[in-house]
């Protein structure tokens, strides 16, 4: 249900190869929009540093956390990643060998975002948002199967479900 398969891997390829508009709007969401968290992210660090100290080990442990047991995970686990398998160049030009489950990029979008959301309703939203960008351009771009950022959202969503929100 959730497979790309080698034919629908090339054929997605081709189609972002084929279209210039399509393949720049591809790379500003690979490339720019995971920068924009990450950016954003300090100066969360720094708004709550400021506004509610008491929340900055949780600011700061949750995504700490979550990025270093993906991090684990993915030496762990080792799977191929799409170019990979099918032997073929990836979209932008990426050549890490294995390591592609769980999306480090999904979980690290995911969890930052229900920091934010943590902190501001309006801007987790739209965090969220830019997250599920992140995740589809990952998928897209022929760096990682749908099951790999499948189980790095479903990891950051419960996690941060369960540090940001229950405990």
């Amino acid at each position: 249900m959730f497979k790309i398969t080698e034919k629908n891997y090339k054929r997605i390829i081709k189609f972002f190869s084929e279209r210039n508009f399509a393949c720049n709007a591809l790379k500003f969401c690979y490339r720019f929009l995971p920068l924009l968290l990450f950016i954003g992210y300090p100066a969360l660090i720094v708004y709550v540093f400021f506004s509610n100290p008491v929340d900055i080990f949780k600011i700061i442990l949750v995504p700490l956390g979550v990025f270093l047991l993906v991090t684990v995970l993915r030496k762990l686990i080792n799977e191929q990643r799409p170019y990979e398998k099918y032997n073929t160049p990836s979209l932008f030009g990426k050549t890490t060998k294995g390591q592609s489950m769980p999306s480090r990029h999904t979980a690290s979008a995911f969890i930052i975002s229900l920091a934010i959301l943590y902190v501001n309703a309006g801007l987790g939203i739209a965090a969220l948002s830019v997250s599920f960008l992140i995740t589809l351009s990952r998928v897209l771009a022929g760096v990682h199967y749908i099951r790999d950022v499948l189980a790095a959202m479903l990891l950051s969503v419960t996690v941060g479900v369960i540090f940001f929100f229950l405990i």
